[in-house]
């Protein structure tokens, strides 16, 4: 794949909807692959969920986002919703089908006028422009009342935990009255998937990405591992790349309370939650085995048979930043070359232990494209 961007910062080129598909299919599974506290990874299984069930998520949602660009952001989740339903009985992926879905937009060219969108987004943040954030302001802008008409029917389907009813623009409305940007407003203040749609991606762009950003970079301003590949089509994921996922996951939480938290149990939880976060965060820079042992204390902490404490919503933030870095920086061939090792059986491993570099790498690798066994079981993540 050619970089989308060259390194200047220039505009990025449309990108083609098979490398869109892979791009959003290799975030996914590396998010889920790394061990993050409180979530599903090939280490740590819910009662009715396992990594078999995230692994086949991904895969069911690429075709909907390949066709990202040809079709309306609602359409786009739609589809991706009952394609998932398909390999998945219950909820795994909607918050990040949500978020992908304008990403994977933007990323194909689809909404006309997106320099000027973005550009007036930059200047508000004072943010670089370049990239694809002017391009998702501007498929955010263009979102119609027919796209929440589809995406609340989406909803309804996947069926995520802890949602309520609310007075206006309900989810449960068949034939809502609002633009699905205007509806992720009503709902931002509760919702961090929401607020997306409303800040052009902010979490995403200003935390997520630049936290990934800072943990692979090593020298010469490159990402670690990169030199004897720079010229060959972007940057390669190394072995590095548990230890980033992690550290976003850890920034974001730290800096957003998590919102599923919140709609199950209540704000000041979710808060108390991100203050231990960001606790953790600091701890990750001092000694390697203290940090192992307050993460598996953390993860522990955030494990219930209600699963009322998994930060999901915060795990969705994760992937949306890993597509947008792998978009970005043209770095689909190299992370699926590099993260086939990441990919491990989610069997045989004791749930919150974490392995070498903080991350919980161990077990037996699978191909990128490899299912592991262990697939039983109701599915239910976010």
């Amino acid at each position: 794949m050619r970089p989308a961007r060259d390194p200047a910062g220039a505009a990025m080129e449309p990108l083609r909807g098979p490398e869109i598909a892979r791009a959003a299919r290799l975030a996914c599974l590396i998010e889920a692959s790394v061990p993050k506290p409180g979530n599903v990874s090939p280490q740590a299984r819910f009662a009715d969920t396992t990594y078999a069930d995230l692994v086949a998520s991904a895969g069911a949602i690429a075709p909907a986002l390949a066709e990202a660009g040809q079709r309306g952001v609602g359409e786009t989740v739609l589809r991706a919703v009952r394609d998932t339903r398909r390999v998945a009985a219950s909820n795994t992926n909607l918050g990040i089908v949500l978020l992908l879905a304008p990403l994977a937009k933007a990323a194909a060219g689809g909404a006309a006028g997106g320099a000027a969108s973005g550009a007036a987004t930059g200047a508000a943040s004072g943010a670089a422009t370049a990239g694809l954030r002017p391009a998702v302001a501007a498929v955010l802008a263009a979102l119609t009342v027919d796209d929440a008409r589809l995406a609340y029917e989406a909803i309804r389907m996947a069926s995520p935990g802890g949602m309520g009813r609310v007075d206006r623009a309900d989810v449960n409305d068949p034939a809502p009255a609002v633009t699905l940007r205007d509806a992720m407003e009503l709902a931002a203040a509760r919702d961090s998937i929401a607020r997306e749609y409303v800040t052009d991606f902010e979490v995403t762009f200003t935390i997520g990405v630049p936290a990934l950003r800072r943990a692979w970079t090593a020298g010469e301003g490159r990402p670690a591992g990169t030199r004897a590949v720079a010229d060959a089509g972007g940057p390669a994921i190394g072995p590095e790349v548990t230890d980033a996922v992690l550290r976003c996951f850890l920034e974001i939480l730290a800096r957003v309370p998590d919102t599923l938290i919140a709609r199950k149990r209540d704000f000041d939880v979710a808060r108390r939650v991100s203050m231990r976060a960001a606790q953790l965060l600091a701890a990750l820079g001092g000694d390697e085995s203290a940090a192992r042992r307050e993460l598996t204390v953390f993860d522990r902490g955030l494990r219930d048979p209600a699963h009322a404490l998994n930060p999901g919503a915060t795990a969705d933030l994760v992937t949306a930043a890993l597509f947008v870095v792998i978009v970005e920086d043209g770095m689909v061939d190299a992370a699926a070359a590099q993260a086939a090792p990441l990919l491990v059986a989610d069997d045989g491993v004791a749930p919150g232990t974490w392995g070498e570099g903080m991350c919980g790498t161990r077990g037996r690798p699978r191909g990128i494209c490899g299912r592991p066994r262990g697939t039983g079981g109701r599915r239910y993540r976010r």
